[in-house]
Formats: C-alpha cells, structure tokens, sequence
C-alpha cells in the first residue's frame, strides 16, 4: 500500500525519483512498473497488480461496450516502466504530456496498490477545489459502514 505525499522533479531525461518508502513497498512485487495515465495524473502499478486489474476486466463479456471502450482509452496507454538502480523511472514522453507533467511533481499515495505522479501545481490546484469536502468524504465512510 502507498501512503502520503512526496515532493520530486523530473529530470531533463524524464525520470522522476521514487521516495524510497515506495521503493519499499514495491520490492514486495516481482516485475516492473506499468505507468497509464489516469484523468489530470499517472498512476504507476507494480506489475501484479495491474495484471491482477486487468485480469479482473478481462473477467467481463468481451462483448460489454463499456469493457472494450477502457481496453481502447485506457489500458491501451499503459506503458511498462524499470525502476533503476537510482531509483528512478522514465516517464514516456507521451505519458508526461498526457498528464500534464514538466518538472515539479507531487508523488501521491492513497492507500490503494498503485500511486499517482501529479505535476505539482495541478495537486495544489485540486487540493484548493476538493480540500474542504473532506467532511463530506467521511460521512460518505459513514455509509460504507467504515467505523
């Protein structure tokens, strides 16, 4: 699981650092990374766990048109990524400009298999725009039946 938020920049070759509380969540996966943009971010999986999502939609009819629509848009931008020995991954051109992602970025953990690489400025803009529905998010937890 990947938790809390990390400050980096992408370097000129297009790498960005990952915080080595992530590298050490990621050394439980065997395999690379696979890196798909995701609305206004990228989000990078360890390998098994997107095998472990797509396998889940590749569960569903072949003939679902909402299942063909995210293999087309979505996972068909997904790219696959090596975490150096440095601790860095490259991000695909098409992946940063996707995203939105020039240098500063803001590496976002939200408790899920997965984190998300935002530019900098766009989380602190998101930030600003959903920050205070936070109340609103725990009542929804509420009604989950979360305690």
């Amino acid at each position: 699981m990947f938790i809390g938020r990390y400050h980096h920049t992408i370097d000129p070759k297009g790498r960005v650092s990952i915080p080595a509380r992530y590298r050490n969540a990621l050394a439980q996966y065997e395999g690379n990374l696979i890196v798909v943009p995701d609305d206004d971010c990228l989000n990078v999986y360890p390998f098994e766990a997107w095998e472990r999502l797509v396998s889940a939609i590749n569960e569903q009819s072949r003939f679902d048109e909402e299942v063909r629509k995210l293999g087309r848009l979505w996972i068909s931008l997904a790219r696959e990524a090596e975490l150096d020995g440095a601790g860095r991954v490259l991000l695909a051109p098409d992946s940063r400009q996707r995203a939105g992602l020039v240098k500063d970025v803001t590496l976002v953990g939200i408790g899920r298999e997965f984190f998300e690489v935002w530019d900098r400025g766009r989380f602190e803009e998101y930030e600003r725009m959903h920050g205070d529905g936070l109340r609103g998010s725990y009542a929804r937890l509420s009604q989950l039946g979360v305690k």
